[in-house]
């Protein structure tokens, strides 16, 4: 099993400069870079101090420049906000610049937030049928005079310039949860990345299940599968109830964000009080240490040894979770230091 960090900046409250941020997160990638992960992703968001990502492009170029080794990944593009001559030609710009380190994740994305500023009307449904409208467009474009008349988009013979400095592009990746998106990825050749978030087990043997059909309803190469989990190694138990009660706030803002009710005010949303906070039941701190992967040392490697287990070749560390700095510098050099290596 390979092993990856999934980052952003995060800003909890207007003391924090974004340039502080910006440092911090820089901090956590270059730890992943000298700890031998395999990958750092970052996504793309707009509008929310709660996940800073305007362009992943912009971040991975950047970190091109503080890393030497690790991949670097769009943790995701939301294809729906951009049109696929766009796309491809910032992603093979990135390629060339980062010197053909580049892989690039999709996704419909998932905040209503996000949909009515960037593209008012838009729904899952519709923003589902354009990633699968784009996605493929990418690698025709890449290739050269790519003509196309589809639903959404319609252009004529066109090519991505520059091309990509990988021969064949940048890996591509999917965000698939629903049986339809991962034969929608395997068909298409393209590696599937999941994100199980609060149903714990079961949800990730469902999730490898899903992949396992669509796999075996289609000949030709399997495609990779990553695991993006939330992830806290503790210093002890006292640590890992310490931090199953910093996911459980952070698990009631992402909820708050995705249900979108929340008033926001210069992208802060209305803070949730200690009522409601310890009413979402849902969110609990004993039912997030149970079903993400939060524990010492040992308990984190039997959780993911349990992942490899079921055919997962990539696992990747999913660090924002309102923590500070110093914790998550912490979790994350005792993952690189003390669970890494029982996988040899």
């Amino acid at each position: 099993m390979e092993f990856s960090l999934f980052a952003h900046m995060e800003r909890l409250d207007a003391e924090q400069s974004h340039e502080q941020l910006h440092e911090e997160f820089i901090s956590l990638c270059q730890m992943a870079d000298k700890g031998g992960m395999r990958a750092v992703w970052t996504g793309e968001h707009h509008g929310m101090e709660f996940t800073i990502a305007p362009n992943p492009f912009l971040s991975i170029v950047d970190l091109a420049h503080h890393t030497k080794n690790v991949r670097l990944g769009t943790g995701t593009v939301i294809a729906p906000f951009w049109h696929p001559i766009k796309l491809a030609g910032e992603a093979a710009a990135t390629d060339v610049m980062t010197g053909g380190r580049l892989e690039v994740g999709v996704a419909r994305g998932a905040y209503s937030f996000e949909y009515e500023r960037l593209m008012p009307g838009l729904d899952a449904w519709e923003a589902g049928q354009r990633m699968r409208e784009t996605t493929p467009l990418l690698r025709q474009l890449w290739s050269g005079d790519c003509a196309h008349d589809g639903q959404f988009y319609q252009f004529p013979a066109t090519t991505s310039t520059p091309k990509p400095a990988q021969s064949d592009g940048p890996p591509i990746w999917i965000a698939a949860r629903d049986p339809n998106s991962h034969e929608f990825a395997v068909q298409n050749g393209f590696n599937v990345q999941v994100t199980p978030l609060w149903q714990g087990l079961d949800e990730i043997e469902t999730l490898m299940g899903r992949f396992n059909d669509a796999c075996a309803a289609v000949e030709g190469p399997r495609p990779k599968i990553m695991l993006l989990h939330h992830t806290y190694v503790a210093s002890d138990p006292d640590d890992t109830e310490r931090a199953a009660r910093e996911l459980s706030r952070f698990y009631c803002y992402f909820g708050a964000w995705f249900q979108n009710k929340r008033p926001v005010a210069n992208g802060q949303i209305a803070r949730l009080s200690n009522e409601e906070l310890a009413a979402n039941e849902m969110m609990a701190p004993d039912k997030l240490k149970r079903d993400l992967t939060i524990g010492t040392a040992q308990e984190v490697i039997d959780q993911v040894k349990r992942y490899e287990d079921l055919g997962y070749d990539e696992y990747s560390f999913w660090i924002d979770s309102g923590m500070t700095s110093e914790r998550k510098r912490a979790s994350l050099a005792r993952f690189i230091d003390d669970v890494m290596p029982a996988f040899g």
